[in-house]
């Protein structure tokens, strides 16, 4: 495989897995995004313009994508709407990107004969007591609780139909909340930081003891490669680094990582359905792929992040504006959504 195309390349994880195969392999690339709010082609800014083709469009455009799978070896497949509680107020857009244009993806990588590889998330699996030992499996039962997460189930299902009825040749990863450069300002470890840079106390849902498994979006990046180039077709690959932290926790390091008093962050109404925890198992990906984390260093990622986002001002600047004056006319004092990547 020396050709790619990449939906969603232009949003969070996508930009991240961008980079990280400019860096690490020598690959033609195609992006293919719709770029709304969650999409910048400025984060694609600086990468090789001989190795790299940007294309906007939608996923959902059967013409568009088919002409673009046929000239490609492999397609890999970010892009989604990804936002819970966006999910919540409307969901509708939803259903149209994440089963809609899976459906459209699935079809052109059949017609074609094309590798394929599926990004979807934790979330589909529902969450995990707080007290209990157990983690998240290749093999546990999909108990999805919103319509981001139903939606992104049905296009896990929607796979793993083409691969058995149609022979399609494709994988799927299932990833814990990523971080690093690139993620929107609406979620949860870029907004508080911001927030910060900008005088702004930071917002926590409830209590805070709803617990998210964080890896790097490079360890993100790097599964995917490896099962895109050695995954077995047909099988699913859960992607964790051991990054269990309750969100309280995680405020509370930004907090000191920048800083400021460890509390010096308010509590908020929590929002409806909020996941308590997610928690992955990746064996599998380890022992039968050799894949491990080079950063699972919580401590010392975050601080790189933070340190990015003190950086790149210019990058952030014009979509906080937007965020922070939507949650104001919502008359909402949202802390972000403590539960997403945003792709």
């Amino acid at each position: 495989m020396r050709r790619l195309l990449v939906t969603g390349g232009a949003g969070f994880i996508g930009a991240n897995f961008i980079h990280y195969v400019m860096a690490h392999t020598d690959f033609q690339v195609t992006v293919l995004d719709k770029l709304t709010y969650a999409g910048h082609e400025s984060s694609l800014k600086g990468l090789p313009p001989d190795r790299l083709t940007f294309v906007h469009g939608d996923i959902c455009d059967e013409v568009l994508v088919d002409a673009l799978v046929a000239g490609v070896d492999a397609v890999v497949h970010y892009a989604a709407e990804s936002h819970n509680d966006n999910s919540l107020a409307a969901p509708l857009p939803f259903l149209q990107t994440n089963i809609v244009g899976s459906y459209v993806l699935l079809e052109a990588v059949r017609k074609h004969g094309k590798r394929f590889h599926h990004i979807s998330t934790d979330e589909v699996y529902g969450d995990l007591a707080l007290d209990e030992p157990l983690r998240f499996t290749e093999h546990t039962p999909y108990n999805p609780s919103s319509p981001y997460s139903s939606t992104k189930a049905g296009s896990d299902l929607l796979v793993r139909a083409w691969v058995r009825s149609f022979g399609v040749e494709a994988t799927i990863s299932n990833c814990s909340n990523n971080y690093g450069p690139f993620q929107h300002v609406e979620k949860f470890i870029p907004r508080q930081i911001t927030n910060i840079i900008d005088g702004i106390r930071p917002k926590l849902y409830g209590s805070g003891e709803n617990v998210r498994d964080w890896i790097h979006a490079d360890d993100h990046s790097a599964a995917v490669l490896l099962i895109l180039q050695r995954g077995v077709p047909g099988e699913t690959y859960l992607i964790g680094a051991d990054g269990e932290r309750n969100n309280k926790d995680v405020i509370e390091a930004i907090l000191v990582g920048m800083g400021r008093p460890a509390d010096a962050y308010d509590h908020v109404t929590d929002r409806p359905g909020h996941d308590l925890r997610y928690a992955i198992d990746s064996s599998k990906l380890r022992t039968e792929l050799g894949w491990t984390p080079s950063k699972a260093d919580f401590a010392a990622g975050l601080a790189e992040t933070i340190h990015w986002y003190r950086d790149n001002e210019d990058w952030w600047r014009e979509q906080k504006a937007a965020t922070e004056a939507k949650y104001a006319a919502a008359g909402e004092q949202l802390a972000g959504a403590a539960s997403r990547q945003g792709r």
